[in-house]
């Protein structure tokens, strides 16, 4: 096991932050499981930094003081980056690996890694562990790397494809259910299956995200540039904030459908909505932005 602090970061610390209270004392899949499940109810998965003039820094200690000191949420490289510390401070062994992400606009994946994943080996298995994704595709338990094997869970049946040394997300979402409060009928949304992302088993170091975490956060066709979101993951479901529009989704909410709300709110509300939906005050002034027609759930 690592010293449990590294300068000023603290493993105390963190643990308040996500209200863990659970043993650390042994790295096993239990404990990672139940860690893993209070980061990503804790802390948002957000990009709302570049819709308020932050940058978003690749640096561990940065990080860790805006989602640990600030309360803050983060993208896959912050929220994974503090886990992939957290994890290796309690003595899991730990690989980064990186993705790319499928894009349903351009049916295809991206040309470049642009998501950090944690490769995690316990007991001679290996798990994906996968805290940064967020909305409806966010992950609730680590997942064993097997190929061709459903692994149910409470957003939907999650399963990896692998060939030839490529490995493939997929989620089977249920049918949705979202109700149309302007009309007296409801949208049912068909069950379907969804390419997430794919990746390689390639060991990866922090610094080959740089370069994407530079572009993601400047390039004007980035989806996070055209797109705000800020979303976390509840006891039943998620909540998420997209440019205006408030959705929650709550898991198998019967008949084996997920219930889907959504509420546009005006600008007076925003600030509000962020505070007691996600525990964010943010130190600038929040623009939010949604130019994309790209899906998100």
């Amino acid at each position: 096991m690592e010293s449990r602090s590294r300068g000023s970061m603290d493993i105390k610390e963190y643990f308040t932050r996500i209200s863990y209270r659970g043993s650390y004392g042994k790295p096993d899949l239990a404990t990672l499981t139940d860690i893993f499940q209070h980061h990503i109810r804790a802390v948002p998965y957000e990009n709302l930094s570049i819709h308020c003039g932050e940058s978003i820094e690749l640096d561990l200690e940065a990080t860790y003081n805006k989602i640990v000191r600030k309360k803050r949420g983060g993208w896959c490289m912050e929220n994974n980056y503090l886990l992939s510390w957290v994890l290796k401070t309690l003595g899991f062994n730990i690989t980064l690996l990186g993705s790319k992400v499928y894009v349903p606009e351009y049916d295809r994946y991206a040309d470049q890694i642009n998501h950090l994943l944690l490769k995690v080996v316990l007991d001679d298995k290996s798990y994906i562990v996968d805290g940064g994704f967020g909305m409806v595709y966010q992950t609730w338990q680590p997942m064993e790397l097997i190929s061709g094997t459903d692994q149910p869970q409470t957003p939907g049946v999650f399963r990896f494809v692998e060939e030839s040394g490529v490995w493939y997300l997929e989620k089977v979402k249920r049918k949705q259910w979202v109700p149309n409060q302007s009309v007296s009928t409801s949208q049912t949304l068909e069950i379907v299956c969804r390419r997430v992302y794919l990746f390689t088993l390639q060991p990866r170091d922090i610094e080959d995200f740089r370069a994407c975490n530079a572009h993601l956060q400047t390039a004007p066709d980035s989806m996070f540039v055209k797109k705000s979101i800020c979303s976390l993951q509840t006891a039943d479901g998620i909540q998420a904030l997209v440019g205006w529009k408030l959705i929650e989704v709550k898991y198998n909410y019967k008949d084996n459908m997920d219930l889907v709300e959504i509420r546009i709110l005006a600008d007076e509300e925003i600030e509000k909505t962020l505070k007691e939906k996600f525990n964010i005050t943010l130190d600038k002034k929040f623009v939010p932005i949604n130019t994309t027609r790209s899906p998100l759930f």
